[in-house]
């Protein structure tokens, strides 16, 4: 090997941002194992390379004496003359490698950083095992099965946005592994589309998914002025129409979030009209009475729009009907009124009228009635 291509090799070292001593010590021991093959020899060898000349040593381990736990070894020089050819070889075999090595970490410091980030790619490969996405040169995702919602389907070529879930050293390649079915995606997904949450004027409180299906997200705006729903839907629907066209038509549903567990609890049913919430501290369980013709909208096809607001809120929640509560004598039936034992402090009449749905007016002060339905009381 000679000194000018010891000096590439350092330069090269330098450019790559690779340890000079590392490589050096890399290139010996690959030049050590591959002297030690191609001379067919029994006994290990050692290769001394002198980084000033560039000029190539190998050596034989030979035992002469010793134990065979610590052998005495006698170093026998049996360079080639055909040396420098071999090294060259193996010089270029070990940058490569290196350079490899340097890169994949530079990959996983960088992508490790981003965990809990939406990236967008470029479907290379996608089959029942696994989808391959292309976030830049030289850099893929792993998009598992198990990460895929169930009505998706990817085609070479196409784009799509994911949401980083790990990041993982492999013998070959760093591998970056993403999710489409992560409540997180849905989080990025309005921050990008949403100025007001990049912003952090509206805060997205909660997030509950089953992906591929149907979403529900509560939010909440730190400036009274501004509604938080409005914005996040953007006019005429435009902000949330993006997101259900990333998501292939996933639904979703924003809702105000509140700090009073039983407008919460109501605001997530929607887009069912709830007439009460009932908030048991104790068991964390929410009973929720409805208008009789709005209870299998409150449930939702097989339970799911219950089980979303149950997953958004926190809180167990039990949906009764006006007539199966007034059958559990939680509402009067006579007169459509809510029972005083359930009825919490809200402020609203709690008067029900004859359509089912509970009396919208204020109370008056000191009474559970408005002005409308104050003589129900007496009824």
């Amino acid at each position: 090997m000679s000194s000018d291509l010891m000096d590439a090799l350092k330069t090269l070292a330098r450019e790559k941002n690779i340890d000079e001593f590392d490589m050096i010590d890399k290139l010996q021991q690959q030049l050590a194992a591959t002297y030690r093959r191609i001379m067919e020899l029994d006994n290990d060898t050692r290769v001394v390379l002198d980084t000033e000349t560039g000029r190539i040593y190998v050596y034989e381990l030979v035992p002469v004496g010793g134990t065979e736990e610590e052998p005495i070894l006698e170093e026998r020089d049996i360079t080639p003359k055909d040396v420098s050819r071999i090294a060259a070889q193996a010089a270029k075999g070990v940058i490569t490698q290196m350079i490899r090595d340097v890169e994949k970490d530079r990959i996983f410091d960088e992508y490790s950083d981003r965990i809990g980030e939406s990236v967008t790619g470029i479907v290379q490969q996608s089959d029942s095992r696994y989808t391959l996405i292309k976030l830049r040169e030289g850099v893929e995702a792993l998009l598992p099965p198990s990460e895929q919602p169930p009505n998706e389907r990817y085609d070479h070529n196409q784009r799509i946005k994911a949401y980083i879930i790990e990041v993982r050293k492999t013998s070959n390649e760093p591998s970056v592994v993403v999710s489409r079915t992560h409540p997180g995606l849905i989080r990025r997904l309005f921050e990008l589309e949403v100025p007001e949450i990049y912003d952090g004027i509206v805060e997205i409180k909660s997030v509950a998914r089953e992906p591929g299906m149907r979403s529900k997200i509560a939010v909440s705006s730190r400036e009274p002025s501004l509604d938080p729903v409005g914005a996040c839907v953007g006019p005429k629907g435009s902000r949330v129409r993006m997101i259900v066209g990333e998501l292939r038509g996933e639904r979703i549903d924003v809702v105000p979030w509140s700090d009073n567990p039983s407008e919460y609890v109501a605001n997530a049913l929607s887009p069912a009209k709830v007439a009460r919430v009932q908030v048991d501290l104790e068991t964390h369980t929410a009973t929720v009475m409805v208008p009789n013709d709005q209870l299998s909208l409150a449930i939702g096809k097989e339970g799911q729009n219950a089980r979303l607001a149950a997953k958004l809120t926190g809180w167990r929640i039990d949906i009764k009907s006006l007539a199966q509560a007034g059958a559990s004598g939680q509402v009067s039936t006579a007169t459509g009124e809510l029972d005083s034992a359930t009825a919490d402090e809200d402020g609203r009449c709690v008067s029900v009228t004859s359509t089912g749905l509970r009396c919208r007016n204020r109370s008056i002060k000191g009474s559970r009635f408005c002005r409308i339905h104050e003589g129900d009381s007496d009824a």
